[in-house]
């Protein structure tokens, strides 16, 4: 796989994404469906955002890993929330470093939406290639 970011404004370094990213000769592609803050028997969590993004990344993780891919090659990360503003502002200490853990550089929309499943604030929606 061959792999090419492209960020052409000097702002979108602030960003912690990129603006596009081109993958050439892939092997696989994986379209994770959102991953959020629900237990290995599928109870929703009602803890704080910043909790439930902790435990929307481990989940993400587990099925990147668990489906033969790494983390490292997420191209596209989508993050739907209840609040954008709440997102910013208790949860960037929790995202940033799971980006930076990996060197993901990724296409990213960030998304406020009415609501989720259940008790659910965030929600994560990934695309990796191998």
């Amino acid at each position: 796989m061959q792999k090419t970011t492209f960020d052409p404004w000097a702002w979108g370094k602030n960003t912690n994404s990129v603006q596009a990213v081109e993958v050439k000769q892939p092997e696989g592609t994986l379209y994770c469906s959102g991953q959020a803050a629900i237990d290995a028997n599928g109870v929703p969590s009602s803890a704080d955002m910043r909790s439930q993004l902790i435990q929307a990344i481990a989940n993400l993780e587990q099925l990147v890993k668990e489906s033969g891919y790494e983390c490292k090659n997420m191209v596209r990360l989508n993050i739907y929330t209840t609040d954008t503003n709440g997102f910013f502002n208790t949860c960037m200490d929790v995202y940033v470093p799971f980006l930076m853990k990996y060197g993901i550089q990724q296409a990213t929309t960030l998304l406020e939406v009415k609501g989720l499943f259940a008790t659910l604030t965030i929600e994560l929606e990934a695309t990796v290639v191998k």
